[in-house]
C-alpha cells in the first residue's frame, strides 16, 4: 500500500471531528489519486472487516462519479448496475458549465458484493468475465472471496477503522 487517505468520524461534531477529511472529499482525492475519470475497465477491491465502511466509500465513489442512481449494497443481487448522467460533472460531481470537466468514460459501474458465495462456480456462472473485463469500471465488496479470479493489475484497497472512529483508506 503506497497511498492513503483518513476520513474523519463522521459521527462527532465538526469541532471534535480532529484530523481527517470528510467522505465525499476523501471520494474525490481518490477518484483524482487513480485516474478513474480516465482509467476505462478498472476493477477495484475493497478489503476491510464487516462495518468498516466499504459500501458507504463506495456510494461516495458512485456518486462523485455523477451516479444518481439509488447506490445500495448488492449482498443478496451480487452485483448492481448503476448508470453515469450522460453530461459533463465536475469533481464534486455537480453539474458544471465549465468547460474543463472530468468525465467518466464508461456510462456504467458495476458493484459486486461477494460476501455471500459461497463457491466460485457461483461467480462463474455470473459471467464475471463479461463485467471485469468490460470497459466499465468495477467496484467489488469482500473480494478475498474471489481473489484468484480478480485481474492481475486490480486495484487493491483496504479500508480500517481507527480506534477514534475515523476510517484510513490505503492503496
Amino acid at each position: 500500500m503506497e497511498k492513503s487517505i483518513k476520513i474523519a468520524n463522521q459521527n462527532t461534531l465538526p469541532s471534535e471531528k480532529g484530523e481527517g477529511v470528510s467522505l465525499r472529499e476523501a471520494a474525490r482525492q481518490f477518484i483524482t489519486a487513480n485516474g478513474l475519470m480516465e482509467n476505462k475497465g478498472l476493477v477495484i477491491a475493497f478489503y476491510g472487516k464487516m462495518g468498516a465502511g466499504k459500501t458507504t466509500f463506495i456510494k461516495a465513489l458512485c456518486e462523485e462519479l455523477g451516479v444518481e442512481d439509488v447506490i445500495t449494497s448488492p449482498t443478496f443481487a451480487i452485483v448492481n448496475e448503476y448508470t453515469v448522467a450522460a453530461d459533463g460533472l465536475s469533481p464534486s460531481g455537480h453539474q458544471s458549465n465549465d468547460s474543463s470537466l472530468f468525465t467518466l468514460h464508461s456510462s456504467l459501474i458495476y458493484h459486486f458484493d461477494f460476501y455471500r458465495i459461497k463457491k466460485l462456480e457461483e461467480v462463474y456462472d455470473m459471467g464475471y468475465e463479461d463485467y471485469f473485463y468490460s470497459s466499465n469500471l468495477c467496484l467489488i465488496e469482500w473480494p478475498e472471496l474471489i481473489e484468484e479470479l480478480l485481474p492481475e493489475n486490480a486495484l487493491r484497497v483496504t479500508i480500517e477503522e481507527q480506534p477514534d472512529g475515523s476510517r484510513t483508506i490505503a492503496w
